[in-house]
């Protein structure tokens, strides 16, 4: 990692809804408010992908596209983890992850499969509070 935190997103070939979310992605880290962050993304049906997908132990793969958000540490890099008993988030409703910091697409009639900029934009600036209030 070259900045000090970055969202990974996963996706597969061939879907357009995780070509949307890489271009939101793509087009919020281009504003100045987010230079601290950098993207990954991994294709599960890759072996990369999919090894990357496993590390974060909580994603549905009839979920994707999902995303998680890893600060840089001393060691490398880790994932970002969340209180799971905090309220619901009014913003990320069921495309809230609930002990790391990230989302996944919510295809239920309520969530439609859609992840908005603003809901990425949410977790971008929960990565900066976590750290900020991080022991």
């Amino acid at each position: 990692m070259d900045k000090p935190y970055q969202v990974v997103v996963f996706g597969k070939t061939g879907c357009d809804k995780c070509k949307t979310m890489q271009k939101r992605v793509d087009d919020l880290l281009a504003r100045p408010e987010w230079a601290d962050f950098e993207k990954a993304y991994f294709d599960v049906e890759t072996v990369d992908g999919l090894v990357e997908y496993c590390k974060a132990e909580c994603l549905n793969p009839q979920r994707l596209p999902a995303l998680v958000v890893r600060r840089a540490t001393a060691a490398g890099s880790e994932l970002i983890a969340v209180d799971p008993s905090a309220a619901p988030d009014l913003v990320l409703g069921q495309c809230r992850l609930y002990h790391i910091l990230g989302l996944q697409t919510d295809y239920s009639e309520e969530g439609r499969g859609v992840v908005s900029p603003r809901m990425i934009a949410a977790v971008l600036s929960a990565a900066r509070e976590a750290v900020a209030v991080a022991p």
